[in-house]
């Protein structure tokens, strides 16, 4: 027999719904923020996110609510003719779609490429060392009692911390702070160590800790600027790819302001 969707059979019979698999449900969230088309990046991408996420509820009688009409999601000009150039039912090479998201970015500054993938895991964690500087500088903190001073004030100023596993029991104190904000040091990323002074470099030599969205097995990672050279985005984004082997389903490449391009995964 041929493959079944999943179906909710714990509604009577003239209700059943459909329930999407997580890999399914997040496909249709990565479209709807644009990047499995081949549009994430516009200047209005936040916002844009927002709007795709609050859906239409629909009463067992299949009659929509009362309330505000949902927003359409508006393009400006110059999106839509960068967007004209682009062929969306075709799927790139690494680097053709480099050269092509450099090429359609119409952005006043030196924008990031980032990478939007779905995976097949809700949950995973993965490390990547990134053979090129991606352009992003980590704020990385080492604690310490005038550390601990400054999160106990409130005051959260970097991206990263790490620590000894001596000095965690003045750090735990703070986990309602920290925890929230992926900030705890942890074996798991590398950020609880022995040698703290040796992770903040290895940090800096471009070794990142990806982990999936809460709700959805999708990642979103820059891997570069426009202004770099084609051949070192192409290797960051094969070593993302080394790094996630066969986890991805789908990948897109964007600028800070360009459409998004498929991209052959090379499993």
């Amino acid at each position: 027999m041929g493959s079944q969707r999943n179906v909710d059979k714990s509604m009577p019979a003239d209700s059943i719904k459909v329930v999407k698999s997580p890999g399914e449900a997040a496909l249709t969230k990565l479209e709807q923020e644009g990047a499995g088309e081949g549009a994430v990046g516009d200047s209005d991408q936040g916002a844009d996110r927002g709007a795709n996420e609050s859906t239409a509820v629909t009463s067992q009688t299949g009659a929509r609510p009362a309330g505000r009409p949902k927003k359409r999601r508006q393009r400006s000009a110059k999106y839509q003719l960068v967007r004209s150039q682009l062929d969306r039912t075709k799927t790139y090479d690494p680097f053709a779609a480099v050269e092509l998201v450099k090429r359609l970015s119409y952005s006043g500054f030196d924008g990031s490429v980032e990478a939007h993938l779905v995976l097949n895991d809700s949950k995973l964690k993965a490390d990547v060392k990134f053979p090129h500087s991606t352009g992003q500088q980590l704020k990385v903190a080492i604690a310490s009692d005038e550390v601990v001073e400054q999160i106990a004030a409130g005051s959260t100023d970097f991206d990263v911390l790490l620590s000894t596993p001596e000095f965690m029991p003045k750090l735990t104190k703070h986990a309602r702070l920290l925890g929230p904000k992926g900030l705890m040091p942890n074996p798991k990323n590398g950020t609880l160590t022995d040698d703290p002074a040796a992770a903040k470099q290895a940090l800096a030599a471009g070794r990142l800790t990806l982990q999936t969205e809460k709700k959805a097995p999708l990642i979103h990672v820059v891997i570069g600027k426009t202004s770099m050279d084609t051949k070192q985005l192409v290797e960051n984004l094969k070593a993302l790819l080394v790094a996630l082997k066969g986890k991805v389903i789908k990948l897109s490449l964007s600028a800070s302001m360009s459409p998004g391009v498929r991209v052959a995964t090379e499993e």
